[in-house]
């Protein structure tokens, strides 16, 4: 008499190795109430806890909107955790200068399209027009030129400080390029 056994393998024999049970996954639901979704993304419970929520990625959302990661610090036990979590991150700041998910075309940072923004310029400008765009600002809002006109020396500020981040990142661009 011969038994018929249902085999794992579904005629591929390496699929044994691989646990061959037949036994339904366990799936773990949302720990939001009333929520029936998988809940395979992990959170903190509470600041400095190994317990974790897991939570759909709906809820999950919703929780991080909400998270202080700062609750129940002190003032200095924060700057504290901020020091040392940018003395941990600046391997990343290396990065920076590829430009990635930079506005336009990737070659300029944010700052650098906010300051052309203030001259009106387009990000794929020659640095001698932005040259020429801040000398027009300084020339005409100069407090030398409009002596206690306090809108002037703000323009004239905000020009000079939009004229730094660009002449930086052309330097930055030449140290680069030559």
């Amino acid at each position: 008499m011969s038994r018929s056994r249902r085999s794992n393998d579904w005629g591929f024999p390496r699929w044994r190795s691989y646990g061959g049970n037949r036994d339904a996954t366990e799936l773990r639901l949302c720990d939001r109430y009333g929520c029936e979704e998988p809940g395979d993304r992990p959170a903190p419970k509470s600041p400095n806890s190994s317990e974790r929520w897991f939570f759909c990625e709906r809820h999950a959302g919703e929780y991080n909107r909400n998270w202080n990661y700062f609750e129940g610090l002190t003032k200095e036990q924060r700057e504290e955790r901020e020091k040392d979590e940018q003395r941990e991150t600046a391997g990343f700041t290396q990065s920076a200068h590829h430009g990635w998910a930079g506005p336009g075309d990737g070659s300029r940072s944010s700052d650098e399209m906010r300051a052309l923004e203030f001259f009106d310029l387009e990000p794929d400008i020659e640095f001698v027009e932005v040259k020429a765009a801040w000398r027009r600002i300084a020339k005409e809002n100069h407090p030398d030129v409009k002596p206690g006109d306090a809108e002037a020396a703000q323009r004239f500020a905000a020009g000079q400080a939009a004229w730094e981040i660009l002449r930086a990142a052309e330097e930055r661009r030449e140290w680069k390029g030559g």
